[in-house]
C-alpha cells in the first residue's frame, strides 16, 4: 500500500477529523490495516457490529478518503464490495491548521 500524505484545505481536515472522531471508525481502519482488503459481511462478523451499520461508518472514511471501495463478484455470483485503507499520513501541526483555516468555507455554528 502506498501511503499518501494528506494536506488537506480546512473542509477536507474537519472531514477527516470528524471521521477519526469515532471508535467504530478507528477499529474499522485498524482492522483493514492488519488484516488487508475486507468484503463489508467479513468486516462486519470481525468487528461484531451489524452491516446496516457498518456501512455508515464505511461511508463516513470513504467520504474523508481515508478508505476505498471497490465491488467485484464472487466465484459464485455474489456482488463483494471489498474495502481497503487508503495509504494516508497526516501531520496535524499548528501550523498545518492554521494553513487549513485560511481555506475554511464552512461558518462557525
Amino acid at each position: 500500500m502506498n501511503t499518501k500524505t494528506l494536506q488537506p484545505n480546512g473542509d477536507q481536515l474537519l472531514a477527516i477529523l470528524a471521521a477519526l472522531s469515532n471508535p467504530h471508525r478507528l477499529r474499522i481502519i485498524a482492522a483493514l490495516q492488519v488484516g488487508g482488503r475486507n468484503y463489508v459481511s467479513q468486516l462486519a462478523r470481525e468487528l461484531g457490529i451489524s452491516r446496516p451499520l457498518l456501512h455508515l461508518h464505511l461511508q463516513k472514511l470513504e467520504g474523508a478518503g481515508l478508505v476505498t471501495s471497490q465491488l467485484e463478484l464472487s466465484s459464485d455470483g455474489k456482488a463483494l464490495n471489498y474495502f481497503e485503507v487508503s495509504g494516508f499520513d497526516l501531520a496535524l501541526t499548528p501550523a498545518a491548521i492554521a494553513e487549513a483555516v485560511k481555506t475554511l468555507t464552512n461558518n462557525p455554528e
